[in-house]
């Protein structure tokens, strides 16, 4: 019978294979960037028009980037004569490997890619077949082909062709162990220029990153390599590639284990169970273990752990701490390589980005690890979580000044803060749409009070909002528990000096806020002593007392409890707009064909017209506090009076009013869905119709379409969801959704702060 393992590893193929292919083959497609609708496009897009850019090109070869996608365009090349786990599958079955590396360029940088697989083991045929696609591409990725084959492939392939080509197996790996390195004998309090270090595997990423170690100080006599045939010293006459050759050291031991006394470092790059207990415990205090093997590492975490409990252990899986995965860095080198058309990328560009990552991982985490494990700087985060969405911030520009200062940059950048903020729509989805709302709250020292204070996503997010100024956090929880939290999270925080606490169980002002709160709601059935009770009981009334008496600006809350009830508690004691009959809530969607805001996706469950129309400005002018100029859509069943009924009545009566009492509006309807982004079947009802292009306000007749549109638009195109928005109310009140991140926390604390600042 099968045991559990092979179970598993059964079960994962099978998803795999039909991962790879349902509902459609592969991993990749190619998506046309201008719109193909028309006689006059077509014209423009192919003959004659097309002759205008080559003409621009033909005169300056710069112009290339400027009217082609050659500046983003990257090849992914193999034969597959080393394939990571299945060795030499050959080029073609090598195609699954190098389409998923194209998605996470994609993924992570927003780098186009064709994959390439070339049927060619012979170095010179595969370098004559690659060199003459430069003009093609902005670089070239070399993935998965064998040593030493590799090191002549790319070092030819570097002096043939005009733009970056770059080993990832190699320098991937190898700037990754150079940020660990730094880190780890940071830790140790040791300096790299005295430290031994040891090496199990002499391939391409073994030889790299004893090349980028060298660079950041380490010495050549100081370096032990091992391969499968034993220790590369000069005795042995088997050592022919001068990659290899270099480490070859003048001594008559023969195996790794004859030199590893005192050894400071371990570099495994080779096979399971490598390095023995008995070894580790010959090694120097503090020792640092990059047993990088994959699936099986050299030696288990956790046998080098009990063995030495001073070591510190990095490994290249996903389930451990410290995980050395070369998407930490490749698709910020390239980013930052193609952003300033670098004409290679080179030793210092490389070390740019190994002491970028090494940097990263002191700061604290904004989100966890994949594990679960708090992202604190110490011997179980020397190197920075795969995922983390910062490293294009810190290594892209890093890069990028690398280039510029060693003079390879054809397209140097003039203004780095522009460069970074441009690089944030690859970290947040909502970075470009949020960046006007963050501008305008940054530095105006606006306070927001948590109702959810306690949460470990409002205090990681509570750090970031103080680190770039966006808003004067209050959270509402109990300070020892918030202290304790920001301990075990690594954050710099300190609570009564950067925020305020208000403590629910003992709060100086409890008396004030009962009063006032009954003094509110004292009419509606509650009595003093329940008043006691909710207010020692209720954040999110906590929350809008504090705001109620100037105390704050604005509050967020809703990580628990169900939406309404907190709407409810909103209305009860901060109150509505004048003039606003009721709350309604707008939902923003980012997607890849741009921000689309819906309303009412939360509060009215059958609004009628005139409420429409309230809903309509308001949420009007929130997107103006995004500089975007709203072009609603009154959504129905009918289009321009096809059909009658209810709903159909209610949104055209609604258009009626709309034009009237804001005539400025850019609005269409009522329609159907297909009209308000399409605008030539639009124009097909309404020829001269004021709506041009997409709907991106979409007002729907009632809560069933909205909701229901919003959820299935945000599931089916994989949308980045902001809000909701919670519009009416006397004093900025928003309610988060409970499967919030942190930096979702960070965008609606940016909304309210503007908010409360006035204004459109």
């Amino acid at each position: 019978m099968p045991s559990d393992a092979d179970q598993q590893r059964a079960a994962l193929r099978e998803a795999a294979l039909h991962f790879h292919e349902f509902p459609k083959p592969g991993k990749l497609e190619i998506q046309p960037l201008k719109a193909l609708g028309n006689q006059r496009d077509l014209a423009l897009a192919y003959s004659p028009g097309v002759a205008a850019p080559c003409e621009e090109i033909a005169a300056d070869p710069e112009n290339v980037s400027r009217y082609t996608s050659r500046g983003n365009l990257v090849a992914v090349i193999s034969n597959g004569t080393a394939v990571l786990g299945l060795g030499n599958i050959g080029a073609l079955a090598s195609k699954p490997v190098m389409e998923g590396k194209a998605v996470l360029f994609k993924k992570f940088a927003g780098i186009d890619v064709f994959d390439i697989e070339i049927d060619e083991t012979d170095p010179k045929r595969f370098i004559d077949a690659v060199a003459p696609l430069w003009p093609t591409f902005g670089g070239i990725n070399l993935e998965d082909i064998k040593a030493p084959d590799c090191f002549e492939i790319e070092e030819v392939l570097r002096e043939r062709m005009p733009i970056p080509v770059f080993h990832d197996d190699q320098h991937g790996t190898a700037i990754i162990v150079g940020a660990a390195v730094l880190n780890g004998l940071e830790l140790a309090g040791k300096r790299i220029e005295d430290v031994k270090i040891c090496t199990s595997g002499a391939g391409a990423a073994a030889i790299a990153c004893l090349n980028v170690l060298l660079g950041l100080g380490a010495r050549l006599e100081n370096i032990w390599v091992a391969d499968k045939d034993g220790l590369v010293t000069h005795k042995r006459h088997d050592v022919a590639d001068r990659w290899r050759g270099k480490f070859a050291q003048q001594s008559e031991a023969t195996t790794l284990a004859d030199v590893i006394d005192g050894a400071d470092v371990f570099l495994g790059l080779s096979a399971p169970g490598v390095l023995k207990p008995e070894m580790l415990l010959r090694m120097a205090q503090k020792p640092l273990i990059l047993a990088l093997a994959n699936p099986i590492p050299e030696i288990m975490p956790e046998l080098a752990k009990e063995t030495r409990p001073d070591a510190m252990v990095c490994t290249g899986r996903s389930d451990y701490p410290n995980q050395v995965n070369n998407v930490l860095c490749f698709p910020f080198i390239f980013r930052g390589a193609l952003d300033i058309g670098a004409t290679t990328i080179n030793e210092e560009m490389k070390l740019a980005a190994v002491r970028a990552i090494a940097k990263l991982a002191h700061e604290p985490g904004l989100e966890v690890s994949p594990s679960g494990a708090p992202a604190v700087y110490g011997p179980d985060h020397i190197i920075p979580n795969p995922f983390d969405q910062r490293l294009i911030l810190r290594i892209a520009p890093a890069v990028a000044k690398a280039a510029m200062d060693t003079g390879i940059a054809k397209r140097p950048i003039a203004d780095f803060d522009a460069y970074r903020d441009s690089l944030i729509r690859f970290v947040f989805r909502s970075g470009l749409v949020m960046k006007p709302i963050v501008d305008r709250a940054r530095g105006q020292g606006q306070r927001v009070a948590f109702a959810d204070g306690e949460d470990e996503r409002v205090l990681r997010a509570t750090q970031v909002l103080l680190e770039e100024q966006i808003a004067r956090p209050i959270l509402i929880g109990r300070p020892a528990v918030i202290e304790a939290r920001i301990e075990r999270f690594g954050l710099t925080l300190k609570p009564g000096e950067d925020f305020e606490v208000i403590n629910p169980e003992d709060d100086p002002r409890y008396r004030d806020y009962v009063a006032l709160f009954h003094s509110l709601v004292g009419r509606d059935g509650v009595t003093p002593d329940t008043a006691r009770t909710i207010v020692r009981t209720n954040t999110t009334i906590i929350a809008a007392l504090a705001v109620k008496r100037g105390e704050a600006d604005a509050l967020i809350c809703g990580l628990t409890g169900r939406y309404i009830k907190h709407v409810r508690d909103i209305r009860s004691v901060i109150g509505l707009q004048e003039g606003v009959n009721d709350l309604s809530a707008l939902s923003m969607l980012i997607m890849p064909r741009g921000a689309f805001f819906l309303a009412d996706t939360y509060v009215n469950t059958d609004p009628t017209a005139e409420e429409i129309v309230a809903i309509a400005l308001q949420a009007r002018d929130h997107l103006q506090r995004f500089n975007i100029e709203a072009k609603a859509a009154l959504l129905s069943y009918s289009n321009f009076g096809s059909r009658d009924g209810e709903s159909a009545f209610k949104m055209r009566e609604a258009y009626r009013l709309l034009k009237s009492v804001a005539p400025e509006l850019i609005v269409e309807g009522e329609m159907q869905g297909d009209l308000a982004l399409n605008s030539e079947l639009r124009e097909r009802y309404i020829p001269d119709t004021i709506l041009k292009g997409e709907a991106n306000l979409l007002i729907f007749p009632n809560l069933d379409a909205a909701n229901l549109s919003m959820t299935l638009l945000k599931e089916m195109n994989n949308a980045l969801s902001i809000g909701p928005l919670l519009m009416g109310t006397r004093a900025p009140a928003h309610i988060l959704a409970p499967s919030t991140t942190s930096r979702g926390i960070v965008n609606l604390t940016a909304i309210a702060a503007t908010e409360a600042l006035g204004g459109a």
